[in-house]
């Protein structure tokens, strides 16, 4: 009972933007929910990547937050969601990269397993980062519409008020310049 109010009280601190007790909630909580999480999908690593998603959140969010009465069922709840989203896009990841094929289809690749298969290299991943700041905001804009949304060059085109002829190239040319930059 005596942590139950404790935690209680840091929640509505943090409702407040008590950075202090979002901290000392976090030290609380921390371990506790990733290995309940742990429980939940089997894999530490995921779970500790969705609880550190889970309190980045509650800080982002911390103005919005709703008064908790039980707060470590509230965070469990929440985690158990984060980690089914995580699993779901890391299994549709998993898929995409199976019917990936060959490094010469590149440009065929969508944007999210174009980024997974670069992952695994930190200078490669710099050169994506460099890469991605080459682009213009519209062509960020609409590789994020096509491969992030899963829109068709039809429904960018209809969204951002372009003909799909445009939508194409924009998209086709920012795939270019993220091709060209990580090939050097």
């Amino acid at each position: 009972m005596e942590n139950k109010l404790l935690h209680h009280l840091l929640w509505e601190r943090i409702r407040g933007g008590d950075n202090g007790a979002f901290f000392d909630l976090y030290k609380a909580l921390y371990y506790d929910l990733v290995n309940f999480g742990i429980r939940v999908c089997g894999d530490a690593e995921t779970s500790g990547e969705a609880t550190d998603q889970v309190f980045i959140t509650i800080w982002e969010k911390h103005e919005q937050l709703n008064r908790v009465d039980n707060v470590p069922a509230y965070l469990r709840t929440f985690l158990k969601r984060k980690i089914l989203r995580l699993l779901e896009r890391k299994r549709k990841i998993n898929d995409a990269l199976q019917n990936a094929g060959a490094e010469g289809e590149w440009m065929e690749m969508s944007y999210e397993e174009f980024i997974v298969k670069v992952q695994t290299d930190e200078l490669v991943r710099y050169k994506l980062k460099t890469a991605l700041e080459k682009l213009t905001f519209r062509q960020k804009q609409l590789i994020h519409l096509k491969f992030f949304d899963g829109l068709s060059y039809e429904q960018i085109a209809e969204q951002t008020q372009q003909t799909i002829k445009t939508a194409y190239n924009t998209v086709y040319d920012a795939l270019k310049i993220l091709r060209k930059e990580l090939k050097d």
